[in-house]
């Protein structure tokens, strides 16, 4: 369903691109994918790091802050190609929910290894074909079901270890899993009308002022205090460098999936948790036990198959939907069962 969302707002030549350019393009797509991947436990090392001089609130906003500054300086260059309104309610619950995303899953990063949070973070993806269904009116099958419900197994088993170690704040990976398939939702409803791009800008343009309200209001609802003013200098450097990451990462996967086919990239998508680890141990000296590794591993092979299955019914229903048409070419699907 992620691949939907940067597909959908690409041109068609784009998507489709020549034979002659389509194998050159696909490398690129997954280069670029490759890389994403890298960079994105990168940034969650600079947040882990900078909770322990400011909140993560406000890394959540300086972060936010700097990612609008960069796009923005992208959409003036590009500005031929924003595409719908900028600031809308559904832009500005879209950056609500990324905010929510980011402050849980900072939260996360400072109590408990990164890896272990991004394994937690990893049911998204069921999540989001959980909520298919009510929210977006889609078909999902009983083997997704069933998918679904063996991956949340494997996330109980990286939580429950957790508990009595960390708390409830176990459960924010899980939170901010929840608020990023939600957006996913609202991000494929706005890009219908307005380019990547715009959407981006303008999510990250509102989130920014939510959490400037939210820290303005942090001394009454008993938050932590702003303590950015007494930051060490590097934490001005690493919360650029981390607004810079999350700007780019945006626009690699977007490049990916306009070049490559979502099937093969999706595998490449679970690197993220080789570099959490890795990053995780470098700089932190954190490794994940057996247990751990045991649901991650549960996690993401449920995952995968829901993944795999979502494109088998994307082919099917494509594969009617020309048979009922009469195009040449066309195959029968009967006997299948593509809603699963």
């Amino acid at each position: 369903m992620v691949e939907r969302l940067f597909r959908s707002a690409l041109p068609r030549a784009a998507r489709f691109p020549s034979h002659r350019l389509r194998l050159a393009a696909g490398r690129s797509g997954l280069l670029a994918m490759c890389l994403a991947m890298a960079l994105l436990p990168v940034g969650d090392t600079l947040s882990k790091l900078l909770t322990e001089v400011i909140s993560p609130l406000e890394i959540t906003l300086w972060r936010t802050l700097a990612q609008a500054a960069l796009l923005g300086g992208l959409a003036l260059l590009l500005r031929h190609r924003l595409r719908g309104r900028m600031i809308s309610p559904l832009v500005a619950l879209s950056g609500l929910l990324v905010s929510v995303t980011l402050v849980s899953l900072i939260s996360a990063f400072h109590v408990m290894p990164i890896a272990t949070a991004i394994a937690i973070f990893f049911v998204e993806p069921l999540l989001l074909t959980l909520l298919a269904r009510p929210l977006l009116g889609e078909r999902v099958g009983p083997r997704r079901y069933i998918a679904v419900g063996v991956g949340l197994v494997g996330a109980l088993i990286v939580i429950r270890p957790g508990m009595s170690e960390f708390g409830l704040a176990a459960l924010l990976p899980a939170l901010a899993a929840l608020a990023y398939a939600l957006n996913m939702i609202v991000m494929r409803r706005a890009t219908r009308t307005r380019s990547p791009l715009t959407l981006q800008l303008g999510a990250s343009l509102c989130g920014a002022g939510l959490l400037a309200l939210a820290m303005a209001a942090a001394p009454t609802l008993g938050w932590p205090t702003p303590r950015i003013a007494a930051a060490p200098a590097w934490a001005w450097g690493a919360l650029a460098a981390a607004g810079a990451l999350a700007a780019a990462t945006f626009l690699m996967i977007a490049y990916a999936f306009g070049r490559e086919e979502a099937s093969r990239l999706a595998p490449v998508q679970y690197l993220e948790i080789v570099g959490a680890t890795a990053m995780g141990f470098l700089v932190f000296g954190d490794l994940p036990d057996a247990l751990t590794c045991l649901g991650t591993a549960i996690i993401l092979a449920s995952s995968a198959y829901v993944f795999h299955r979502e494109r088998a019914s994307e082919g099917g229903e494509a594969a009617t939907e020309r048979s009922a048409a009469g195009a040449p070419g066309s195959v029968t699907t009967a006997g299948t069962c593509p809603n699963k």
